[in-house]
């Protein structure tokens, strides 16, 4: 199992504290140091059912920044993975990844329900 996160997020400090209660294992990656990469997105993307709008941190400074809410509609697929696999501030966190379970965000009942 694979936690993708942001040391400094207290999102992901809550995800974290309920996986370690809960005694699972899992591997910490920090997403600013070790960016997912265009395959790894597309392949998270894909499992994940969800739209790729959610895979952007949308309440970041970043993307703020770059005005994405206004951008990211006339972009294409590619366009939009090659920007979130340039920086990892740009990416939802925490990612869960346990097989072909990619979870974005962490909702406590979503997690309860796919992961356990």
């Amino acid at each position: 199992m694979l936690f993708v996160c942001y040391p400094k997020c207290s999102t992901c400090k809550k995800a974290e504290k309920w996986m370690k209660d809960k005694g699972m294992e899992f591997e910490v990656r920090d997403i600013k140091t070790e960016n997912p990469t265009e395959e790894e997105l597309k392949s998270w993307h894909e499992k994940s059912g969800l739209p790729l709008k959610r895979f952007f941190n949308t309440s970041g400074n970043l993307y703020k920044e770059m005005k994405l809410k206004d951008r990211l509609p006339g972009m294409s697929e590619e366009e939009q993975f090659a920007l979130l696999a340039a920086d990892g501030m740009l990416v939802k966190r925490p990612i869960l990844v346990d097989g072909d379970t990619v979870l974005v965000g962490f909702k406590e009942k979503e997690w309860e329900e796919k992961v356990i």
